[in-house]
């Protein structure tokens, strides 16, 4: 079980899982904590207890883990992590679907599929010293673009189908 900080009204998930930058279910301290990354303090210590690593794919709304068939599911094989692959890439996740006409069919056709293929890519080419990438790339994202670690890493945001 992983802690976490409320950044969203109480029963808001009955409207949806996939929240945008411009969602009125998340409070105004919510939007604070997020606009910061404020609301990962807690995973630090879900990293501390044993129940998330530092790198791994972030854990999913209750019901997206159900739609994962066949290979995909091996991506389960991974602990919950703070950072990877798939959140850097979507490190903006929010203001994407934001920009979107229907954010839940854009989630499903298009963001998760490609999280799905990029958590497998990392179990499957795993290495100590990409975690270590993937960590300077979330601590220092300006650094990491400016030496070029985000286009080594495969972290730049093409557009998406």
């Amino acid at each position: 079980q992983c802690i976490k900080f409320r950044t969203m009204y109480s029963e808001s998930e009955k409207r949806g899982t996939v929240t945008s930058a411009s969602d009125n279910r998340i409070t105004p301290i919510g939007r604070f904590l997020r606009k910061y990354k404020l609301d990962e303090i807690p995973q630090l210590w879900n990293v501390l207890v044993g129940n998330m690593s530092i790198v791994g794919p972030r854990p999913d709304v209750p019901g997206y883990v159900d739609l994962l068939k066949g290979n995909d599911r091996r991506m389960l094989e991974l602990y919950p992590g703070i950072t990877g692959p798939a959140t850097l890439r979507f490190r903006f996740e929010e203001e994407l679907l934001a920009q979107v006409n229907n954010p839940q069919r854009y989630n499903d056709e298009v963001i998760f599929p490609e999280k799905v293929r990029l958590n497998l890519e990392y179990l499957e080419h795993w290495s100590f010293w990409k975690d270590i990438a993937y960590i300077i790339a979330t601590v220092l994202p300006g650094f990491t673009k400016l030496i070029g670690l985000d286009r080594k890493l495969g972290l730049v945001s093409e557009p998406l189908s």
